[in-house]
């Protein structure tokens, strides 16, 4: 057998599980799609009643709601309370991790009234917003002032409270970093009440880099200054298949945005927006983007495609046909284009909905599209829950760019999941050592893609039913996914912490670093009142005793121990 060829596997015995998951489609349509749209209605309602306000008027409701979470947490009694957590229901969260370290006895903070952009200042190229603002709400906003912010997750659901504590990326992210790399400035509320704005260089510039991926464990953060760009009306996008073995995609998605000849910072040779998907083994189609005019866009024979209408084609469809039509250009408007993958959910639509991709699902329904991902959970029980974490891969691969090959083929071998989505980003040689980081010494080497001042990685999603599932063949979901982890800290790569982990806690702190986070967490009192981000990231359920021994261990020492074998 050949190091790419996945190992040969048993038959496995259908249980009843199955026959529900394969007629979920039924509860989909007839609970979940209606709901979604409603609360979608009411949202997008709701964001107008917000937009009709003055800037000073949603700041006061601000200054306001933030007083009332101070008072809040002033009320929190240490040796009766549990630890702090927001109100929020655990479902509603759109990540795949179950949040169950809400079934501990936990002390409540409500934050549902911070949704609001409180600020677009065009001076400073800042938007200041509430942790609950999503990106489809933002690009309501900013995209006809021709601005935007300089990372837009694809997802419209996606907020900015989850995108900075915990992880996001885009196809701009080659060009600004992940989305926590754009933000400017935090307004954070610490343990004991205190409201403090932490920025790169002011007093609280420990906090600054402390916050991204901390999963809220630090302070509750109640607003941001995240970074603009001037953008145009369209997206022209060129699709270029790629066929060949699996390190021949890997070099033709490398090449596509990062030159050769190590000009990164060239914007004549780098694109504005990147993506591949990678569709088998052999054949992938690279997508780059650069921003057009209106007037460009409609000159006589270009092709407009407004793929935000709900009957066209699903996006990762449309791409698709390059490998038949070969390579083809068109134009895209910009917030259609940002948020291109919503209405599939990427490709787990197909797995949803079976036939939610055929013509006449998408001109009759299409437009109750997307059902929102908090429903979907909140409509499955533990068994089903299980289910998808042993037969269902929802997993990012954040790995340095030279090893993208490798991560493919390791993704190919252990799990067999297409399509695969691949994302460039910039990790930054910052002034601090962070919980991610780039390989030291990256700067020396010069690789593809690599500049003096960040390193570039690559994030390699794999959505889907892998492929022994699909072939009703035995696999283990859970086993597959901590090789995965072990492959992750062994070529100096991160798991985004949404995702479902399988980490012990040393190699929760092997995969991440410890130090900047445990000092910030017994600077600003955030231990014995926050849960640490690795019991909150932890999968399975934690009880009381379980969580207060954890911070009592966290009072005495951090767990950190770093430059020893996996287990």
């Amino acid at each position: 057998m050949s190091d790419l060829e996945a190992p040969l596997r048993p038959k496995r015995k259908k249980v009843w599980v199955d026959y529900f998951v394969k007629f979920r489609w039924i509860i989909v349509i007839f609970v979940v799609l209606p709901i979604s749209f409603t609360i979608y209605f009411l949202t997008y309602l709701g964001d107008v009643r917000s937009e009709w306000k003055s800037f000073k008027q949603r700041q006061k409701e601000h200054d306001e709601n933030v007083k009332k979470v101070v008072k809040r947490l002033k009320q929190r009694n240490p040796s009766k309370d549990g630890l702090v957590c927001t109100a929020r229901k655990p479902w509603i969260a759109v990540g795949m991790r179950n949040v169950d370290y809400k079934r501990a006895r936990h002390f409540e903070v409500d934050l549902s009234s911070f949704r609001n952009v409180l600020d677009i200042d065009k001076e400073r190229m800042i938007a200041r917003v509430e942790p609950l603002v999503n990106m489809g709400q933002i690009t309501r906003v900013t995209v006809p002032m021709n601005l935007s912010l300089a990372v837009v997750a694809e997802l419209d659901d996606l907020t900015v409270g989850g995108l900075i504590n915990g992880y996001g990326i885009e196809g701009s992210s080659h060009l600004y970093g992940l989305f926590s790399d754009t933000v400017v400035a935090y307004e954070i509320v610490l343990a004991d009440g205190r409201v403090v704005r932490a920025t790169r260089d002011n007093e609280y510039s420990d906090l600054f880099f402390a916050i991204p991926w901390s999963q809220g464990t630090l302070g509750l953060l109640v607003a941001a200054e995240i970074k603009l760009i001037p953008i145009k009306e369209y997206m022209k996008l060129t699709y270029k298949p790629v066929v060949g073995n699996i390190k021949d995609l890997a070099q033709g998605y490398m090449d596509s945005f990062a030159p050769r000849d190590g000009d990164q910072d060239n914007p004549e040779k780098v694109p504005d927006f990147v993506e591949t998907m990678i569709y088998s083994s052999t054949q992938a189609v690279c997508m780059t983007g650069v921003y057009a005019s209106k007037e460009e866009a409609k000159k006589k024979g270009n092709v407009i495609n407004s793929v935000g209408w709900w009957f066209k084609p699903w996006f990762y469809q449309h791409a698709e046909t390059a490998l038949k039509r070969g390579e083809f250009v068109e134009y895209i408007p910009t917030r259609e284009y940002y948020h291109r993958h919503t209405r599939c959910l990427y490709w787990e639509g197909k797995l949803i909905l079976p036939f939610g991709d055929q013509w006449w699902f998408r001109f009759l329904f299409g437009w109750l599209m997307p059902p929102k991902v908090s429903l979907l959970k909140a409509t499955q029980g533990e068994a089903i829950r299980n289910y998808y974490h042993e037969m269902h891969v929802i997993q990012d691969m954040l790995v340095p760019l030279y090893k993208v090959g490798d991560a493919l083929e390791w993704v190919h071998r252990e799990m067999e999941v297409y399509p695969i989505w691949l994302c460039p980003h910039r990790l930054y040689k910052l002034p601090v050592k962070t919980m991610v980081y780039p390989e030291p010494g990256f700067e020396l080497h010069r690789r593809q893609g690599d500049t003096e001042y960040a390193q570039m990685y690559t994030d390699v999603g794999v959505y889907y039913s892998p492929g022994p599932v699909l072939r009703g063949e035995v696999f283990d979901g859970a086993e597959a996914v901590r090789n995965m982890e072990k492959w992750l800290i062994e070529n100096h790569g991160f798991q985004p912490q949404y995702a479902v982990s399988e980490l012990t806690e040393k190699n929760f702190w092997r995969m991440f670093d410890a130090g900047l986070y445990e000092q910030c967490r017994r600077k600003y009192g955030a231990v014995g009142t926050f849960m640490s981000v690795y019991y909150k990231s932890k999968k399975g359920r934690k009880t009381e005793k379980e969580v207060q021994e954890a911070e009592q261990a966290h009072l005495e020492t951090a767990y950190a121990e770093v430059d020893q074998p996996v287990d």
